[in-house]
């Protein structure tokens, strides 16, 4: 699958001095995402015509018989599977309903949860439970996020053979090769990435070792700051494809790095 249109990827190799060969290798190292984001960091040429893709916090609106799972501490994003952009990504999820994502910050995640509400189900918002730590026991703010295709690239693409070989023989170390990345990775926006709450699906953006390894993909990783403006932690969610692909939600790893 290509991510990249070919004549901007041959643009950017010419601009940034790097060979074909390279380009299109690091090309296939490629995978799309989505980027949720508020209104205030979206592109201004990418406000008109959007509509909310998701939102933090607030209360978590879920079907009778269906409760706040059994210890999963904070609602902290839903996203409505309907509006992320269509094609825009290599993992299978549900093609409408709302995914609701229920993990704290403050913790090691160990109890959360993830669940899927079809459409056309009635709900009705659920109270926060009882026993949630007196940090924990308000509602997050409930703020609209805003869907945006995005790039990402494989954690270890710079030890990719053509590459390797072009750094091997180069005298100077200019960053050439990290510049290039980051014009193609930012190529689908026009500029930089704007900043992302969540990111669902491609390449995780770690902070320490990537979890999306050894046969796991990334579900979503979510920005601590960007719920609760006091933790600064990032929450990842990462399954085999076959596990997301079939909603099996109780087999997601969360790993939480800071």
């Amino acid at each position: 699958m290509a991510f990249i249109n070919e004549h901007v990827l041959t643009e950017l190799a010419a601009e940034h001095g790097v060979p074909a060969t390279v380009a299109r290798e690091l090309a296939g190292l490629l995978r799309p995402c989505v980027l949720l984001v508020k209104y205030e960091d979206l592109p201004e040429h990418g406000r008109a015509d959007l509509r909310p893709a998701g939102r933090t916090g607030g209360l978590p609106a879920l079907p009778e018989g269906v409760e706040w799972p059994d210890g999963a501490g904070p609602f902290v994003l839903s996203v409505d599977c309907a509006a992320l952009p269509r094609g825009c990504l290599d993992i299978e999820l549900p093609a409408d309903g709302q995914l609701l994502f229920f993990t704290t910050f403050k913790y090691e995640p160990d109890d959360s949860a993830v669940l899927h509400i079809p459409a056309g189900l009635p709900t009705a918002e659920r109270p926060l439970p009882e026993g949630l730590d007196d940090h924990e026991a308000a509602a997050y703010e409930p703020r609209p996020l805003y869907a945006l295709p995005g790039l990402t690239i494989d954690h270890d693409w710079y030890s990719s053979p053509a590459a390797e070989a072009f750094e091997d023989g180069r005298e100077e170390d200019d960053e050439v090769l990290d510049c290039f990345v980051e014009a193609v990775v930012n190529s689908v926006h026009g500029g930089p990435a704007p900043h992302a709450v969540a990111q669902i699906g491609g390449f995780s953006d770690q902070w320490q070792v990537a979890p999306d390894q050894d046969g796991l993909v990334l579900l979503a990783q979510i920005s601590g700051n960007g719920v609760d403006y006091n933790l600064f932690t990032l929450n990842l969610l990462v399954a085999t494809r076959e596990d997301i692909a079939a909603g099996r939600w109780e087999n997601l790893l969360y790993v939480q790095q800071c």
